[in-house]
């Protein structure tokens, strides 16, 4: 059976609300994390940072429905989150992993006309209209040359545009992204977070990973640091993300902050409005 119609044009999306309360993540009986409080909305991005290992990927994971919850609340759309069916799950959040070496020889054209998936009827084909709305989500990433080739012939950085083009055409509601930048050279950075942005334009939540501070300045309405088993917001970027959380929370000074990275330094100052902190450091 071929599905003819798309239900869902370009734009189109089920707007959510996914709120977690004194929320414990982990695996089994390990928890990596407790107490975490979060609330998303429609048109908002939120930018989660911490070291490696701090417990992204295990929240990202729990919020997708993939790992229990270990405690407290997890609800979207005011359901407790383990009660929705995985296909009803699908069409209302999308994941971007970060991008690996493929196993499967798939092109990239067919990977993205995956996220279709969720939107077809039960064993349906993609029909004309979901292959151009595949090719649609390509061109917004820049790869519709890349169409035909297999993912293990083309670069990480180019797996991780097609992961993020799989996802647009899933139309969710809310997109997680683990390090959607993370591989990408600077053009494909800057081309991800205008494609973040004009999501956020039209409706859709996002909350993304990154280990690039000047990134969540630059996109995020708000900020949250996780690590050690405890999450600081989310909140105001000129509240929670200040030199010395950021300095504490990757383990270095706030002097070597500065020297490593001078824009997302100079953002801070600039978002704070105080004199710069490395004034009262001999």
């Amino acid at each position: 059976m071929t599905h003819t119609g798309m239900p869902d044009t370009p734009g189109t999306r089920t707007p959510i609300a996914l709120q977690a309360r004194d929320l414990r993540i982990g695996h089994g009986r390990r928890v990596v994390a407790e107490g975490l409080t979060l609330d998303m909305a429609p048109g908002e991005i939120i930018a989660l940072l911490g070291p490696n290992g701090g417990g992204k990927t295990t929240l990202f994971r729990t919020l997708l429905g993939l790992l229990p919850p270990l405690g407290g609340e997890l609800t979207l759309d005011h359901k407790p989150l383990q009660q929705w069916p995985r296909r009803a799950l699908a069409q209302r959040i999308g994941y971007v992993p970060q991008a690996g070496a493929s196993v499967f020889p798939y092109t990239v054209f067919d990977t993205v006309l995956m996220g279709r998936a969720a939107r077809l009827p039960l064993l349906a084909q993609p029909g004309a209209a979901d292959r151009a709305f595949a090719e649609h989500c390509m061109e917004l990433l820049g790869i519709v040359q890349l169409a035909q080739r297999s993912l293990n012939e083309i670069s990480g950085g180019e797996r991780q545009l097609a992961l993020i083009a799989r996802a647009l055409a899933q139309q969710p509601g809310l997109l997680i992204m683990d390090e959607p930048t993370a591989s990408l050279d600077f053009g494909n950075q800057q081309r991800v977070l205008d494609q973040i942005q004009r999501l956020r334009g039209e409706g859709m939540a996002v909350l993304l990973s990154t280990h690039q501070p000047e990134h969540a300045l630059a996109v995020a309405d708000r900020i949250a640091l996780l690590h050690a088993g405890c999450m600081s917001g989310p909140g105001p970027v000129a509240e929670i993300a200040t030199a010395h959380r950021l300095a504490e929370l990757y383990g270095v000074t706030p002097r070597q902050l500065r020297d490593r990275m001078p824009r997302a330094w100079s953002e801070l100052q600039e978002s704070h409005a105080t004199r710069d902190p490395l004034e009262d450091t001999p």
